[in-house]
């Protein structure tokens, strides 16, 4: 009776004109966002971010919340239409949606997009809200050690999954917490790492850091790729409403993903991406005719599409009930709460339930409204898909320069977006992967201050990380992992150093 309640509060609040506003406008922008080629929801929260900073707290998370989750219906597009993802969660469409439509089934492919993409999405609401009540109230019992091992095996579980190698995914870690560590000392009070400068006293903005990681680096990346022109299907897109046989062959892959992505969506490191690659595995291991898979077949598109969709409410969990990140874009959002003066974890579901509840229901609107804005107005999309990079990018770079100004009005901080800017660009061209620096970067202070409070605690013990159940399973879960991930490499370069020495 209590959920109930709590849903028909948070419905009051998500249907107040205004909030109804910022969320038409998140998804219509995650959309947008997820059509267009080589930009991406985490680059989208970063560049319309300093836009919610005049607006209440749950109004920024309802419209953030909608930029991400709009972005996973809108990368479906342009995977069925032009054979290039929107976004990482949506390459697998890529493999059968493309074919579908060549074969003139566009429409169909567009069409189960949607449908799968409402119902995964609705349920992973369904599951967010059952689950994180029950979560929120184990985590009251979590101590500062408790938090920072969590935090470690996040931390871990990201680099295990990043791109590249781990010794980068590893190096990257380290670098977005020595970003962390400028400015004021968390326990002490005294300014430290801030080279003097006044613009590093108060630390590294997130806003400027994450403007220019994602969107500088984006134009600078995209400008020297000299993306070619592509190739849009002209042909005209009927029949979005799928057919009974095409109902019939989707809907196991659409519950099976549904299921899949949320509780990987969990996670730290799990989300859209892992878990779409993983649904088209497992329809392609128990379809009947696997060879058909990859010649346009529409559970190939209902399943990992659903699932990328589920993962967006899965990852909301660990973010409302510990305050912790499971992905840059999760990251940003834990960002803009901190900014608007809330402290993500689980007291946030207890001192502000109009958030969580605000931010639940909201996502039941914005999944409604996904799907009728999704299927009229694909052509409009399509449109949108012509538009030059040359056109794009100088309004991307404006943005972004008048974001990182409006933070506090300090010119300064532009000039520290262009640092991470040109960082960024440079780690990217290198096979760096951005996200476990991200994630490190805002986890950082949170880390030090759980783990100086714990030896606080403990007399300056390290035990205290071991001799708690909790504490002791993640962090030998972390250790587990990183052991596990070095070893091959340790043994790749260990076969090289022989055979020269041979």
């Amino acid at each position: 009776m209590e959920l109930l309640t709590n849903l028909f509060q948070g419905f009051q609040i998500s249907l107040s004109p205004i909030n109804l506003l910022f969320c038409f406008l998140g998804v219509l922008l995650g959309t947008l966002i997820g059509v267009l080629p080589g930009i991406g929801p985490s680059a989208a929260i970063a560049l319309l971010l300093p836009t919610t900073f005049r607006v209440s707290p749950v109004s920024a998370i309802i419209m953030l919340a909608g930029i991400y989750y709009g972005a996973m219906y809108g990368g479906s597009t342009t995977s069925i239409l032009v054979n290039i993802p929107g976004e990482a969660a949506s390459v697998v469409t890529c493999l059968d949606g493309y074919q579908m439509a060549r074969r003139g089934r566009a429409g169909p492919a567009l069409g189960i997009a949607a449908f799968g993409s409402f119902i995964a999405g609705t349920l992973s609401v369904v599951g967010l809200m059952l689950l994180a009540g029950p979560l929120a109230s184990i985590a009251l019992r979590f101590g500062f050690p408790e938090y920072f091992a969590i935090m470690c095996l996040g931390l871990s579980i990201v680099s295990y999954l990043g791109k590249g190698s781990i010794f980068k995914s590893l190096l990257m870690a380290v670098l977005g917490i020595s970003f962390s560590f400028i400015g004021m000392d968390v326990i002490v009070g005294k300014p430290r790492f801030d080279f003097g400068l006044l613009v590093l006293g108060d630390g590294v903005g997130l806003i400027p850091l994450l403007m220019g990681l994602f969107g500088i680096s984006e134009v600078f990346f995209n400008i020297e790729e000299k993306t070619q022109a592509r190739e849009i299907l002209l042909t005209k897109i009927k029949g979005l409403l799928p057919n009974l046989r095409d109902w019939k062959d989707s809907l196991g892959a659409i519950l099976r993903g549904s299921f899949l992505g949320f509780f990987l969506g969990i996670l730290p490191g799990g989300g859209a991406l892992v878990s779409s690659f993983l649904s088209y595995a497992m329809e392609k291991k128990i379809s009947k005719h696997p060879e058909k898979f990859g010649t346009g077949v529409i559970e190939g598109v209902a399943g990992p599409e659903s699932a990328n969709n589920a993962a967006t409410g899965g990852a909301f969990i660990p973010l409302f009930v510990l305050g912790i990140p499971s992905n840059v874009a999760m990251a940003m959002l834990l960002g803009a709460l901190m900014i608007h003066g809330l402290q993500p974890g689980p007291l946030l579901l207890q001192e502000h339930p109009e958030i969580f509840w605000g931010t639940v229901a909201s996502m039941y609107l914005g999944n409604a409204m996904l799907l009728v804005l999704n299927l009229p107005l694909i052509g409009l999309w399509v449109k949108v898909l012509k538009v030059p990079y040359k056109i794009l990018f100088p309004m991307i770079l404006l943005f972004c320069m008048i974001g990182a100004y409006s933070e506090n009005n300090n010119p300064a901080d532009v000039l520290v977006m262009l640092f991470f800017g040109v960082l960024g660009y440079l780690l990217r061209k290198y096979g760096f992967d951005l996200a476990p620096l991200v994630l490190a970067f805002v986890l950082g202070r949170q880390m030090e201050q759980a783990f100086r409070q714990s030896l606080l605690l403990s007399d300056g013990s390290f035990l205290v990380f071991f001799i708690r159940p909790i504490s002791a399973a993640a962090m030998a879960l972390a250790a587990f992992l990183m052991v596990s991930a070095l070893i091959p490499a340790l043994k790749e370069k260990r076969g090289k150093i022989e055979k020269e020495v041979e």
